[in-house]
């Protein structure tokens, strides 16, 4: 799964996503596009979860990449710990986006299938997403 190899500060404040994405929020390597339509976390494991179902149903074709990387970490406490003992350890890595902000790009395919790829990917994420087919469809 994704994650830093290494960090400046090991665990990080939550903050806050507001805003619309200015950056990431075009087509710079294929012709389609995942963009999503609102704000939040999206974890490795669901990043990974959504690259695996795009790859199985490209099988050998097309290329894909992955316009984020989950770079904030995420702390929780122990199931019964008290109040005071500190900020909890680190359990995964999150990758904020805003909306308009794209998570994957495919080139080298029809569009008919990166619209059907696309669609078993959103099912793999937590926020709503929009499938944009040519370098023009904004």
């Amino acid at each position: 799964m994704l994650q830093p190899s290494r960090t400046k500060y090991r665990k990080a404040h939550r903050g806050v996503i507001k805003g619309l994405a200015m950056r990431g929020s075009d087509i710079n390597f294929g012709e389609y596009a995942l963009k999503t339509t609102e704000s939040g976390y999206i974890t490795s494991r669901q990043i990974e979860s959504a690259r695996k179902s795009i790859v199985r149903y490209l099988k050998k074709g097309g290329k894909l990449w992955i316009r984020i990387f989950p770079d904030k970490p995420f702390t929780t406490h122990a199931a019964e710990a008290p109040m005071g003992w500190g900020k909890g350890s680190v359990e995964m890595y999150r990758a904020p986006v805003k909306p308009g902000r794209i998570i994957f790009e495919i080139g080298d395919i029809s569009p008919e299938v990166a619209r059907e790829a696309f669609e078993r990917a959103a099912y793999k994420l937590p926020l709503k997403t929009k499938i944009i087919l040519s370098r023009t469809d904004f």
